[in-house]
């Protein structure tokens, strides 16, 4: 096998990145350790803007209209713009520690924000992508420009539909998109044909305002909350139908193919209390994947019919607030080599022993057998796009052309899109034994596990950026394949526009960190009994 050839300038991005790999250790550490949550990454975003800043870049905040997005540009000289991006929220009720065994960070309790995916190595993995390329270019005279975007609540599928809208990702001549692996086959990888599919998020609020309106007035109840008084439903009791309701007949939303799911969560309940009062207020959100836009249109309109019932049954008035609405995926097959030559070019990610030993360390603490091997073979092994693919396909119906769910793909209607996955630790488990979700958190917070994953990412990133400045041919190839799938490029016969129609989703209850007299904790107050 022929070694990969690499440019004067990918050399150099190579280099750079190995000098600066200590400082990619602690800044994953440090933002694991924020562990923050959709719509609530403050010092995250900040984190980075502060050191987008400080290696020279022009930073807009709070972009879109989104308190913890951002969108940055470094330019060195005229020239095709490329683009990367940072995602750091966490998923609440994951806090753990970067520990071998179950434990919440430091002053915590386990209901708060943690990183699962985790987003702490994307970010950081596609920041140190991004400074490479700078070096190199910089270095090499390499002109062009260089725009980063935070990307925050992609757990809800959040701000990527709200920078398309907005134009955040016009003009681009690639974007490239990189995810720790989650699934089989797509590790150490790009996507072909099959990106991932549509999704949309959405609020139904229920508000009991006009609870008199229930009941006759009644003289021997003259005070609302009289315990002889007839009581509405209120909101709580309409939240409960919609629920139940939605569960009953999800059956009936969409045929029984297609990889869909549907998933929900409570995010306001009522008030604690005990005076004689409906409870006021009750939100509760649905997350819907999908391939295609018209099942997310039917699975919609059942669950408004369902609102609407349970708010007339309750004595309520309902409300429905989008929180996302993306599009499925478009394939660039350019776009998918590129970034397949530079992952070929770096070589999978390796652990050492090191990192095997604190693997078994898990595998033991979490309830199985320390294996010679802890990690599963895919790890440290490459798969082309093209036969990833074929094994993906071998699951879906031929009618089916998305699957799984991210909305990175609101980016690929606007630019030649790459997106390219890299194995984060997994373990290898013997006799069929399942271990816990916190194992896996914790393999993405110790630096020495972790760690192989981000370089291995930031120098594909650095590569394939870098590629995309120098060679015209490849950006051309890529432009015109994008251009022919949307049937014309943006505004095209067969683009699909943004679907978002809506504010950013940030004044409502999502869950956080707050600071009282009892100090910063969060939302949930930790149980210090229950260590």
């Amino acid at each position: 096998m022929e070694e990969p050839v690499t440019t004067s300038a990918q050399a150099t991005a190579l280099s750079c990145l190995d000098d600066i790999q200590p400082s990619l250790s602690a800044w994953t550490r440090t933002i694991f350790d924020f562990g923050e949550t959709a719509w609530r990454e403050y010092q995250s975003a900040a984190w980075y803007v502060e050191h987008l800043r400080h290696e020279g870049f022009s930073v807009e905040e709070g972009s879109g209209g989104m308190p913890t997005a951002f969108c940055a540009h470094w330019t060195n000289g005229a020239g095709p713009t490329i683009g990367m991006y940072a995602e750091y929220d966490a998923v609440p009720g994951n806090c753990q520690d970067a520990a071998t065994v179950k434990r919440p960070r430091p002053g915590l309790g386990a209901e708060a924000g943690g990183h699962t995916d985790p987003h702490s190595g994307l970010g950081i993995a596609s920041l140190g992508g991004l400074l490479a390329a700078k070096a190199a270019m910089q270095r090499h005279g390499i002109s062009g420009t260089l725009r980063f975007t935070g990307e925050p609540a992609e757990k809800v599928r959040g701000s990527k539909p709200i920078h398309a809208a907005k134009g955040y990702y016009d003009g681009l001549a690639g974007m490239i998109s990189f995810h720790p692996f989650y699934m089989l086959p797509l590790c150490n990888t790009a996507r072909w044909d099959t990106h991932c599919g549509s999704a949309c998020a959405m609020i139904y609020r229920f508000v009991c305002d006009e609870p008199e309106n229930w009941v006759r007035a009644s003289d021997g109840a003259p005070i609302p909350q009289a315990h002889s008084a007839v009581r509405a439903p209120g909101a709580n009791d309409a939240l409960m139908m919609m629920y139940m309701a939605s569960k009953a007949l999800r059956d009936s939303m969409l045929p029984h193919q297609g990889g869909w799911s549907i998933s929900e969560a409570i995010l306001t309940a009522g008030q604690a209390t005990a005076d004689n009062l409906p409870a006021g207020l009750a939100e509760i959100q649905y997350m819907i994947r999908v391939p295609t836009l018209a099942m997310a249109e039917q699975v919609t309109a059942v669950l408004d019919r369902n609102a609407e019932a349970a708010a007339k049954m309750s004595g309520c008035r309902y409300e429905r607030h989008w929180v996302s609405k993306s599009r499925p995926g478009l394939a660039n097959h350019v776009m998918s080599g590129i970034a397949f030559d530079a992952l070929a070019t770096v070589g999978p990610p390796r652990w050492d022993e090191a990192a095997k030993a604190i693997a078994r360390e898990i595998q033991v603490n979490a309830g199985g057998a320390a294996t010679d091997e802890p990690f599963i073979a895919e790890l440290e092994q490459l798969i082309a796009p093209e036969e990833a693919e074929a094994i993906l396909r071998r699951d879906l119906p031929p009618s089916q052309l998305n699957s799984t769910s991210d909305d990175y793909t609101d980016m690929s209607w606007h630019t030649p899109t790459a997106r390219f996955y890299v194995a984060r630790p997994a373990l290898r488990s013997e006799n069929g034994h399942a271990y816990p979700s916190w194992a896996m958190n914790a393999l993405g917070g110790i630096s020495a596990t972790i760690d192989p994953m981000v370089t291995c990412a930031a120098k594909t990133i650095a590569l394939a950026a870098l590629r995309l400045l120098e060679d015209k041919a490849a950006r051309d190839a890529a432009m015109d394949e994008f251009v022919a799938r949307t049937g014309g490029g943006i505004g095209g016969s067969k683009w699909l526009a943004p679907l978002c129609d809506y504010e950013p989703p940030i004044h409502f209850r999502w869950p956080e960190y707050v600071t009282t007299p009892r100090g910063r904790d969060w939302w949930i107050p930790s149980n210090p009994q229950a260590a």
